[in-house]
């Protein structure tokens, strides 16, 4: 039996999919807890996950573009952000491993297919959060170089709450919504995919980029704060210097009047 080349393709949405509206919206999947897995017609499928993350394996451009139509249709605000894509090539008896980026295996079962995909639909969800973060991390970066230079903050309290929040808000999401520490069920029922969804892990280098956001996010945050006292310490300056000279103006009319 000759080898077959297989396709996976995610695309990531900034937005999260709310799986059991779209499973009413696009009837025929498997709903499960943290995705939707649709056979496409003629050939392929797709696995849709709560992250807003859709993977296609093996489908036509044009089966690709007409479901994420229907999504879009019953999510109509979806705002594509990412697109990743990966090889697997089964050919019977083959050893299990990479090579030049490309999964070799010796059958893609349905658990397996599913396993590469949801560590493909990580992935793009990752590409996503590292894009936010590091915006996050340049307009920190700017206001810390402005307190470098200036030796004070002239933004006011309120925006630096708000950014604060969404840092924040980014740092739970991508603590909670990706469930990069949380293996598929059907890991756990064959050793030989746990070891592929260890490989599939490390090859996508998930670990590690996953600490860097972590790592990123509690730098801005603690960034952000610091810079929040320091606008504090401003306004009870500029505060204090008012009282005093409201004071001297006092004093001031007081001597004048006598």
């Amino acid at each position: 039996m000759s080898g077959r080349t297989h396709h996976f393709e995610a695309v990531a949405f900034a937005e999260n999919f709310p799986l059991k509206d779209l499973a009413a919206a696009l009837p025929g999947g498997r709903l499960r807890p943290h995705e939707v897995r649709y056979a496409l017609e003629g050939h392929g499928e797709v696995f849709l996950y709560a992250f807003g993350a859709a993977v296609f394996h093996d489908a036509a451009a044009e089966q690709r573009d007409r479901l994420l139509d229907r999504i879009r249709a019953a999510l109509p605000r979806l705002r594509r952000v990412v697109a990743e894509s990966f090889t697997v090539r089964e050919e019977p008896g083959a050893r299990t491993g990479f090579a030049d980026g490309v999964l070799n295996i010796g059958e893609l079962s349905p658990a397996r297919a599913a396993t590469v995909a949801v560590v493909v639909a990580q992935s793009a969800a990752m590409e996503y959060y590292e894009r936010l973060v590091d915006d996050l991390f340049a307009r920190t970066d700017a206001l810390v170089d402005k307190l470098e230079k200036s030796g004070t903050v002239r933004a006011r309290p309120t925006r630096l709450h708000r950014f604060i929040g969404e840092a924040i808000t980014s740092r739970n999401e991508v603590l909670s919504v990706l469930h990069l520490l949380d293996k598929p069920d059907e890991v756990w029922e064959d050793p030989e995919l746990d070891r592929i969804y260890d490989d599939l892990r490390a090859e996508f280098d998930l670990t590690d980029r996953y600490q860097s956001l972590e790592a990123k996010l509690r730098g801005i945050q603690e960034s952000l704060e610091l810079v929040l006292d320091v606008a504090r310490d401003r306004r009870m300056w500029l505060l204090e210097l008012s009282i005093a000279l409201l004071i001297l103006v006092e004093l001031v009319l007081s001597i004048w009047r006598r």
